[in-house]
């Protein structure tokens, strides 16, 4: 990866990195990594991880902070809406990140950059590469910047709908209990995988899904058992 690469995607994001070794690890995707391990210090699922707290975190204090004093479902509703992939996958897409990936040879084939997780995962990553560059105040500016207006316009809408947490409410409502999401197969080659993912309420199976991700085949399963109540 070029280092005019690397600096186009500061510019994209508004945020030059002091250590540019953490870029290149939130940029590398598992299958470049196998296939280039000499040219990787690792690949950026760790990073997604931190990043997904770290935006969670950042969501969730900027909606403490104001004056309306939200509910905790209102809270949780509003992040999980805004956490979610296809949201994700839009703010990736406006700092072109797609184009700054390091894929494998499959990934590269079967159009990895433009694949809905895989980019939504890789922006995860990037935010938690930008707070241990440069900790927490620099992660709120990216968030703030990327994120804002939509935060903003779902909560004067209200439109925050999203199938897991309204499962997860009426779960606890009804049976005082929380949904427990079981991963019964993934198949496919690591750079087409489909998950399928089912729901049990209470020890009994209430919904199934599909989908291309295990958030996306969770999510499927959900819809699928609010349809039961």
């Amino acid at each position: 990866m070029h280092c005019e690469d690397l600096k186009e995607l500061e510019n994209n994001l508004g945020y030059t990195f002091k250590n540019k070794e953490i870029l290149k690890e939130a940029l590398t995707h598992r299958s470049y990594f196998h296939e280039y391990p000499k040219n990787s210090t690792g690949y950026n699922e760790r990073l997604e991880f931190l990043g997904d707290s770290v935006l969670g975190f950042i969501i969730v204090e900027y909606l403490f902070s104001l004056p309306e004093k939200f509910l905790e479902s209102t809270m949780a509703k509003t992040k999980s809406y805004v956490a979610k992939e296809a949201v994700l996958f839009e703010i990736a897409n406006t700092i072109s990140l797609g184009k700054f990936l390091r894929l494998g040879k499959g990934e590269e084939l079967t159009g990895g950059r433009t694949k809905k997780s895989l980019l939504a995962d890789a922006f995860e990553a990037l935010l938690g590469a930008i707070y241990l560059d440069g900790g927490i105040n620099p992660a709120k500016d990216i968030v703030m910047k990327l994120f804002k207006e939509k935060i903003d316009k779902i909560i004067t809408s209200g439109n925050f709908h999203d199938a897991k947490t309204d499962l997860q409410e009426k779960s606890q409502m009804l049976f005082n209990t929380i949904p427990e999401y079981r991963l019964i197969k993934q198949e496919g080659e690591e750079h087409s995988k489909v998950f399928t993912v089912e729901v049990y309420i209470n020890g009994e199976k209430s919904g199934y899904g599909v989908g291309k991700s295990k958030k996306e085949a969770e999510t499927n399963a959900a819809k699928e058992a609010l349809k039961k109540f």
